[in-house]
């Protein structure tokens, strides 16, 4: 059960700050009711109803939870050998380097829609640093359980298989460009999620990660977004004077490469408006 419990110790964060977000979210969705909406794009509308839902959450943790549930129950691992011999027995010779630059899409996305004045919902420096919070959560946290899970690569080559960091970073975009955007059109979310869709397909055709990985990735790099974007404006409030003005206050966050095996300290700075 010692894998269990680390992966407890992981998870905490990111259980702590929403179940916080939620219990306050829920206050103000009571206090204004929004009308129901059926339509599948309301899952990347900017409805305030939505983002109250507990549903913005439990979704990725379960995602998650599915792929953690893989070292204790069987049946669950089977599919990903039943999946993985499937893909491999139809395409033996596929092989592409797309999703290693796939994955970054999403977030750049977000950059190249606001130079062509698309604007979202936050300028350069604010959505920057949430971006840069969400990666510093997203690969801390990838790094580490990959470490502790010591899962081997479908294809046998290293013990760094759970979860699939390039899905990871793939949905944190993905999300973080549905949350810029949501305000402005819903297809700018489903067109994140379909790129980040297609990376975790295609990690698992290069025969690199299991379906439990790709699942497990996904749902970490959600909440990775889902997480930055809450602790941002607590942040902010923070490193804010009084008189509204911004000083330059620096904020040291620990990093981890589990490409290099290094960790460092990242440093964001609070420039002056």
């Amino acid at each position: 059960m010692r894998i269990n419990s680390l992966y407890l110790q992981l998870l905490l964060p990111f259980v702590i700050i929403t179940g916080v977000h939620a219990q306050q979210i829920t206050v103000d969705s009571a206090a204004a009711p929004v009308k129901k909406d059926t339509s599948y794009l309301r899952f990347f509308r900017g409805t305030k109803k939505y983002e109250c839902s507990i549903a913005s959450v439990v979704v990725p943790a379960a995602m998650l939870g599915y792929g953690i549930a893989t070292f204790e129950y069987g049946p669950l691992r089977n599919l990903d050998h039943s999946t993985k011999n499937e893909i491999v027995e139809d395409n033996q010779t596929f092989h592409t380097k797309v999703d290693d630059y796939l994955r970054y899409a999403p977030a750049l996305s977000v950059y190249a829609l606001n130079a062509m004045g698309i604007h979202g919902a936050h300028n350069f420096r604010d959505r920057t640093i949430i971006l840069g919070i969400s990666t510093l959560l997203m690969s801390g946290t990838v790094g580490g359980v990959k470490t502790l899970s010591h899962r081997q690569r479908p294809d046998g080559s290293t013990f760094n298989s759970f979860p699939s960091g390039h899905t990871a970073t793939a949905f944190m975009g993905a999300e973080f460009m549905r949350m810029e955007y949501k305000d402005v059109s819903p297809w700018y979310g489903v067109y994140g999620y379909a790129v980040a869709t297609a990376t975790g397909v295609l990690r698992m055709y290069n025969n690199r990660h299991w379906l439990s990985d790709v699942v497990a990735g996904a749902g970490l790099g959600i909440l990775s977004t889902k997480a930055a974007y809450w602790v941002f404006p607590k942040m902010e409030s923070i490193f804010t004077k009084k008189d509204g003005k911004n000083s330059m206050h620096p904020i040291a966050m620990p990093t981890y490469s589990p490409d290099t095996k290094s960790v460092g300290v990242s440093i964001v700075f609070f420039p002056g408006s």
